[in-house]
């Protein structure tokens, strides 16, 4: 099991998941849900990437905030009913354990350990997507495509990722042809390589000199707040 929420808890909780509990494998691209959405199953992700996507009503869409291995999608479900204020879209596919919103307020109910999981993962989504709205508004794009891969990097096993203009040019809320530019620029320094529809980090020091502060506050709020490493 690489989903560290779930690696963090204790034989006796963790039992009451595993009976209701499945590994699935998630696409690239797979919807998940859509803002109104009821809530009825949760995701841990393993190595997928779960980005969720603020939307307007002309159909413009920005990320809010990504979910890996070190979270939960949905998981505000166990405590009470939900419904997704966001679109939920794999980002990077992979595996993730799911287990029915349901089954997971049961658990939620008889663990304390659980409950306070709960409330400390709602805590650092909420840290991260408060932080994004600051990213968003206030730094450059070059900034931000690099606290975006490292971000990403840090949720999955390989340097390489597969990633569409499309996909890259929603999450960042910007024109294709600047998320071009801006790839182009970071090849040329050579911190990337860039495909289409591939990026593969050759030189992570770098990408982190370059990103936004966002990146390291994103990283602390969830170190501090979950009782397990980032990365």
């Amino acid at each position: 099991m690489t989903n560290r929420l779930l690696n963090a808890l204790g034989p006796e909780d963790h039992g009451l998941l595993t009976p209701f509990m499945t590994v699935v494998d998630l696409e690239k691209g797979r919807l998940l849900y859509d803002p109104g959405d009821e809530i009825d199953t949760v995701y841990f992700p393993h190595n997928t990437v779960v980005s969720l996507m603020t939307l307007m009503r002309n159909g413009a869409a920005i990320e809010s905030a990504t979910i890996g291995r070190e979270g939960a999608l949905g998981l505000m479900a166990a405590a009470a009913p939900r419904q997704s204020l966001s679109r939920a879209i794999i980002q990077v596919g992979g595996r993730a354990s799911r287990i029915s919103a349901a089954h997971l307020h049961q658990a939620w109910t008889r663990s304390a350990q659980l409950r306070a999981l709960v409330d400390r993962h709602t805590d650092a989504l909420y840290g991260h997507a408060i932080q994004s709205v600051a990213c968003n508004a206030l730094h450059s794009v070059e900034a931000r495509f690099c606290r975006w891969l490292l971000s990403c990097h840090d949720r999955i096993d390989n340097n390489t990722v597969s990633l569409t203009q499309e996909f890259l040019a929603d999450m960042l809320g910007v024109q294709r042809t600047t998320v071009t530019a801006v790839a182009g620029a970071l090849q040329a320094k050579g911190l990337i390589r860039y495909r289409r529809g591939v990026v593969d980090i050759l030189d992570r020091a770098g990408l982190e000199a370059m990103a936004c502060e966002c990146y390291g506050a994103v990283r602390r709020t969830y170190e501090r707040l979950l009782p397990v490493p980032f990365d």
